[in-house]
């Protein structure tokens, strides 16, 4: 946390193509919440988020007199600063089991789908292509089991899961319809919500064209 200059309304600073930012757009959407995006270039970051963030880097949230520049910090942040519709469970044990996930996805989708989307080609871009197919896939069965990632409801789970899901085919996953079935659906789903079709920026809203 930083302290900087108070602002007058939440402001929130987005790379349109990344995949931390568009989970951070789809829970300030999902809420409702009045808010200015400013989409910067994360190889030319404006001098004001570098004053903002100790690292220099995109996202970066600030409300009023408050900087954060971690998207699974600030998801939280705007859960518990917007309470409604909440977006993580009530009960400590079952928070502790989403907070959890998230970190999983992070370890084991988001970090792969990094190397894939920067580097591009290369033996390093083939295995973790084929870690992260091999992964999504296995899945299949969670989705059978909800209408949502392990969960009745909508959370932050999904907010972190879907821009993933969402690139698969920026990601060249390949991924089969028979044996993926649940997550397809699961993605139509996710997809059609009002709070991922205002999340995507135009570059992300072309990436499946």
């Amino acid at each position: 946390m930083t302290v900087v200059t108070k602002r007058s309304s939440m402001t929130f600073f987005s790379d349109p193509t990344d995949i931390m930012s568009h989970r951070v757009r789809m829970v300030l959407h999902e809420k409702g919440v009045t808010v200015e995006i400013v989409d910067c270039d994360p190889e030319n970051v404006p001098d004001e988020v570098r004053e903002l963030n100790p690292y220099g880097k995109l996202p970066t949230l600030v409300d009023r007199d408050l900087s954060l520049f971690e998207a699974n910090v600030m998801m939280e942040y705007l859960d518990e600063r917007f309470p409604h519709p909440p977006l993580l469970p009530v009960y400590p044990v079952a928070r502790a089991n989403s907070r959890q996930m998230i970190t999983r996805i992070d370890r084991e989708w988001t970090a792969l789908a990094r190397v894939i989307l920067k580097e591009k080609t290369g033996k390093r871009v083939d295995t973790a292509r084929k870690a992260l197919r091999d992964s999504v896939i296995a899945t299949n069965a969670i989705f059978e089991e909800k209408p949502y990632f392990m969960s009745d409801d909508f959370s932050l789970v999904d907010c972190a899961v879907a821009p993933i899901l969402w690139r698969s085919n920026l990601l060249g996953l390949d991924l089969p319809a028979k044996s993926t079935v649940a997550i397809r659906e699961y993605g139509e789903r996710v997809f059609g919500r009002e709070c991922f079709q205002l999340s995507m920026s135009e570059v992300e809203a072309e990436m499946r064209d």
